[in-house]
């Protein structure tokens, strides 16, 4: 058990929703991510995953957990696969924070390693890999209005200042003494440079995760489709086709390994990029005019994102190892970036 989670007064304040009856047990924190806890626990007859942000004196975890917890809310009922919301606790003196309890998702993380089902088969893995593509075309789909989720983003100059943004992330790592600087990621300025040149001039808006890749779904055991898409806590309204872009920015490009490695093994029989895209296309009829602006920018997010480790080493507040093998990453990224302005598969 966290020390940041009391068994007692967690089984209080279930006792005050209905939520069962007797002791919290058999709890274990659940591996996987650093921007939340998950514990899964037993109470009575039924299990149970609790999900809370850990302390933090620049994150406001409150907020982040009432928003996944409202758009886990929201999609009940829908054909997205997702973990589903028993219930949220909104009172910080509970816990420490706010937190809320889902049911337990019957599945697996392949980056954790595949079952001989998935492991035996290329076809199975094919599927997996489709499986990806579809989980977003289903979110994508969902109507955010009727779902009472029109006011979840800011999608007034959403791609205006998506590359802004970001390179405002990287400007700011200089605050970690012994960082050589944005310079030490070879094409940022290029790239960022590109997609202002070539910003679409209009989108479809939608429902987005944020982050979404094979390491953020949970696969079914019998097959290889998604059991749920979990870590919400970068979603938002925005252009649905930026998780196609970052789904992309770390798919395999022939027979080639994508930035960072190939993320579960064996990997032979993954569909190929297009193979994605057109069935991302069919299911959700969006234009695919733009989508490699949208894959250059998730491969420039990224890069920036992964560069965050390495200069947090050179002040001593990351290992010098993680820092090393992140940046590899990011120029990597960076890369494909540049390689995927003028060509790719797209």
């Amino acid at each position: 058990m966290p020390p940041h989670v009391d068994p007692v007064a967690l089984a209080r304040w279930m006792d005050g929703a209905g939520l069962g009856h007797g002791p919290v047990e058999e709890a274990r924190q659940l591996p996987g991510g650093t921007q939340n806890v998950m514990l899964r626990f037993r109470r009575g007859a039924r299990e149970y995953v609790l999900r809370r942000s850990p302390p933090s004196p620049v994150m406001d975890g409150n907020r982040t957990m009432r928003r996944e917890a409202r758009l886990l809310a929201a999609l009940a009922g829908t054909v997205v696969p997702h973990p589903r919301l028993i219930a949220l606790c909104d009172d910080p003196a509970v816990l420490g924070s706010v937190f809320y309890l889902m049911e337990v998702v019957k599945g697996f993380n392949a980056t954790t390693g595949l079952p001989p089902l998935h492991a035996g088969s290329a076809a199975v893995r094919h599927g997996m890999g489709l499986a990806l593509a579809e989980g977003i075309a289903r979110l994508a789909q969902v109507d955010h209005v009727a779902a009472r989720l029109a006011d979840f983003g800011r999608l007034d100059g959403f791609l205006e200042r998506q590359a802004g943004r970001w390179l405002s992330q990287l400007e700011n790592y200089r605050q970690y003494e012994g960082w050589p600087g944005p310079q030490v990621l070879p094409g940022v300025t290029e790239v960022a440079a590109w997609l202002g040149a070539h910003l679409p001039r209009e989108f479809r808006p939608g429902l987005m995760h944020g982050d979404y890749h094979i390491g953020n779904v949970m696969f079914r055991p019998d097959g290889p489709d998604l059991a749920a898409i979990v870590d919400w806590e970068l979603a938002t309204l925005g252009d649905p086709l930026l998780d196609l872009g970052r789904l992309l920015a770390q798919w395999p490009e022939g027979e080639a390994p994508p930035p960072g490695g190939f993320r579960i093994a064996p990997h032979d029989g993954l569909p190929a990029i297009p193979e994605l895209v057109d069935r991302y296309a069919a299911l959700t009829g969006r234009d695919m005019g733009a989508l490699r602006w949208h894959a250059v920018l998730a491969c420039f997010k990224l890069g920036i994102l992964l560069e965050g480790s390495n200069a947090r080493a050179f002040a001593g507040k990351a290992p010098r190892e993680t820092g090393d093998t992140l940046h590899a990453t990011a120029v990597e990224c960076l890369q494909r970036a540049l390689s995927w302005r003028e060509g790719g598969p797209f």
